[in-house]
């Protein structure tokens, strides 16, 4: 691709690979995200595989959600067991001090 060895411009921003697109070019494989670019030198047209800042931060915040969701089902799950484990030393203790 001239983009690798030549100055190029940014001829259409990043943008999401339309149907045909997606079966007809190899650089919308890797992302889904397409920007096409004006080699200088060459003077060719080509599209390069790009990352969407919006996809990007829409794929942030899902993970961040999610691991916060995971931290309060584990936590909710730690507070059960401690009650367990804190009854079981209670019950021994009672036991312990019957039998005296």
């Amino acid at each position: 691709p001239c983009w690798r060895v030549e100055d190029f411009v940014v001829a259409q921003e990043c943008s999401r690979c339309s149907g045909f697109q997606a079966k007809t070019l190899a650089e919308c494989h890797p992302t889904g995200f397409v920007e096409q670019i004006h080699c200088a030198a060459s003077g060719r047209d080509e599209f390069k595989s790009c990352r969407s800042a919006v996809m990007e931060a829409r794929v942030f915040w899902r993970f961040v959600g999610t691991m916060m969701c995971v931290a309060a089902v584990f936590a909710v799950l730690v507070v059960c067991r401690q009650r367990v484990l804190d009854r079981k030393a209670l019950e021994k203790v009672r036991k312990q001090i019957e039998s005296i």
